[in-house]
């Protein structure tokens, strides 16, 4: 009996999957569409939930599969899958019809509290916190925080000193714990204390590690909504007691101190003081409570620990394996050095012009984040095919795939800073921090970081790169692009 039960369940489970393979391939070709042909039912995100593969790599094999069409049709549960490929279709999108298309493309339930950050979110409760959050990231304000960013590397520089072993190896995962404890101070202020001394490294570490379950979680939010939302699934559950506790501790504790720090606790208090968030345009309002606030600290882990950490990686990898390059930007930190009398001040890191075309040319070749979303909010039609879009799609586009494509950047996989100085470079096809209305908010701040990270390490140190028998990978992630199977070997400089 239980035998003619689980071959029923079988036969109805696999005619079923059948079926839908065949809805979502007539769904595109009706609408003159390529489609995915790999697996029809969830397209890519079977071959990531079953190989060993990162997402991204996945979807490369589908860019040049399908080189010269515009776009491709992929398999999804309950809503249309689009790759969009071709730049004019993408603008379109991040810029022109914004409107139909500002949803992240991230399904979130309103209690996965730590979730419902600006990263994550849509419509209008997104609309206003972008609006409060924005003012954290203007040239002043990142003026008065760049004593934070400096005090961090310098202590993370110390640190070294004071291990010697950790120069040769695992410098990913030393970087990384750099990149926690930086944004830890630059939410919750810094002390006395060594920054790198930070209680929020195992945090953020536990929520950006793939998993099984999180790889799962991931696969069911972008193939079906409706079963996410049964399964009422959450991303942070495991650190909301943590992160939520140390905001409402902090806040507590702030209120009652005059000190004006310039970090985000400092912003937290003045929008709560401020009264309900409300979008002038809709008259939407939205209570800055202890949680949502904590939501938005959160997201500083979320977009400026590993992506971070890999836009930091990618440069200083390049450096170790070019060291022609590596000496003219060591010049270029030493002369800055020595203008600014042995310190760094936020006008001194925008005086390092050539360092900064090496950061730019990192990210192009090694883009923190392989591909970005959006869910269509309102039918449309993409100009480059006449694509018809409906409420629902989710969206997904390249980022890694044109970055490294020769039709828009010659011999993609050379290392050439310069192409930053002689005008080959278009907005529409560099991408390292997104594009659009959606560009993450704290991309000035990340860029300040790692340009100041950069010009310590290399005062400090000459960098050389190690590849191991295999050669260069990557590990299997959701989002990110992260090396592996390389390391960067940090040698004290002679100064």
């Amino acid at each position: 009996m239980l035998a003619t039960i689980i071959l029923a369940v079988a036969i109805v489970v696999l005619t079923l999957t059948y079926l839908r393979g065949r809805y979502n391939e007539n769904y595109w070709r009706k609408r003159g569409v390529a489609f995915y042909q790999r697996n029809k039912t969830v397209g890519p995100l079977w071959e990531f939930m079953t190989g060993e593969r990162p997402l991204f790599q996945v979807f490369n094999e589908l860019y040049w599969r399908y080189e010269k069409e515009p776009v491709v049709g992929m398999g999804s549960l309950d809503s249309p899958g689009l790759y969009v490929k071709d730049p004019t279709n993408i603008q379109f999108i991040t810029q022109t019809d914004f409107q139909k298309f500002n949803h992240r493309g991230i399904t979130v339930l309103e209690d996965d509290h730590l979730a419902n950050n600006v990263l994550f979110l849509h419509g209008q409760k997104w609309k206003v916190l972008r609006q409060k959050m924005t003012p954290l990231f203007t040239t002043a304000k990142l003026k008065n925080m760049f004593y934070i960013i400096d005090k961090s590397v310098q202590d993370f520089v110390e640190h070294l000193k004071q291990h010697p072993e950790k120069l040769k190896g695992d410098t990913y995962e030393h970087l990384s714990h750099f990149c926690t404890a930086a944004l830890a101070a630059a939410v919750f202020g810094i002390t006395t204390k060594s920054t790198f001394d930070s209680p929020f490294r195992v945090m953020a570490k536990e929520a950006m590690t793939p998993t099984l379950m999180s790889n799962i979680r991931f696969a069911i939010n972008n193939l079906s909504d409706t079963l996410f939302r049964a399964l009422r699934l959450k991303f942070f559950k495991n650190q909301e007691k943590f992160f939520i506790g140390a905001i409402k501790e902090v806040l507590k504790q702030r209120r009652s101190d005059s000190t004006v720090r310039h970090d985000f606790i400092d912003l937290c208090k003045d929008i709560q003081k401020s009264g309900p968030m409300v979008d002038s345009e809709t008259g939407y309002s939205l209570e800055p409570t202890d949680e949502i606030l904590a939501a938005q600290a959160f997201f500083f882990f979320l977009a400026g620990v590993d992506p971070t950490t890999a836009g930091m990686f990618g440069p200083l990898y390049e450096l170790g394996r070019h060291p022609e390059i590596q000496k003219k930007v060591q010049d270029e930190v030493d002369a800055i050095f020595e203008k600014y009398g042995g310190k760094l001040t936020y006008d001194a890191v925008l005086e390092l012009k050539y360092t900064e075309c090496v950061l730019n040319e990192g990210l192009r070749l090694h883009t923190p984040i392989g591909f970005n979303s959006r869910q269509c909010v309102e039918d449309s039609v993409l100009p480059v095919g006449n694509v018809p879009v409906e409420k629902g799609t989710k969206i997904f586009i390249p980022m890694y795939e044109l970055h490294h494509d020769p039709k828009y950047f010659p011999e993609p996989e050379r290392f050439d800073p310069d192409r930053f100085t002689r005008g080959e470079v278009s907005d529409m096809t560099y991408m390292p921090f997104g594009i659009g209305k959606r560009l993450c908010i704290g991309a000035r701040y990340a860029r300040m970081q790692i340009l100041t990270a950069i010009a310590h390490i290399l005062r400090n140190y000459t960098l050389v790169t190690h590849i191991k028998e295999g050669g260069v990978r990557y590990r299997k992630e959701q989002f990110q692009v992260r090396l592996a199977n390389c390391d960067i070997e940090l040698v004290p400089r002679q100064l």
